[in-house]
């Protein structure tokens, strides 16, 4: 994966479970709310903000890549 990506958090959506700041501590971060956020918006694709995607219980995260803007998670159907 040589791609940078954008990460964003639904912050509507966001229940605080932390999971993602489990997954990817490096990439995520509970505010003073307990709520998501990235530590950047923008990274190099990795395994591990993808797991923290993958694995939030109410799918808060999206990540798109960073030139086209194409959906990375989730996927298009």
């Amino acid at each position: 994966m040589g791609d940078r990506w954008h990460v964003e958090v639904d912050r509507s959506v966001c229940i605080g479970s932390g999971m993602c700041v489990n997954t990817a501590p490096g990439a995520f971060a509970l505010d003073a709310a307990r709520q998501s956020r990235p530590r950047g918006a923008d990274t190099d694709a990795n395994e591990r903000v993808l797991a923290a995607a993958e694995g939030c219980p109410v799918e808060a995260i999206s990540i798109a890549l960073h030139d086209s803007g194409e959906p990375v998670f989730p996927p298009e159907e």
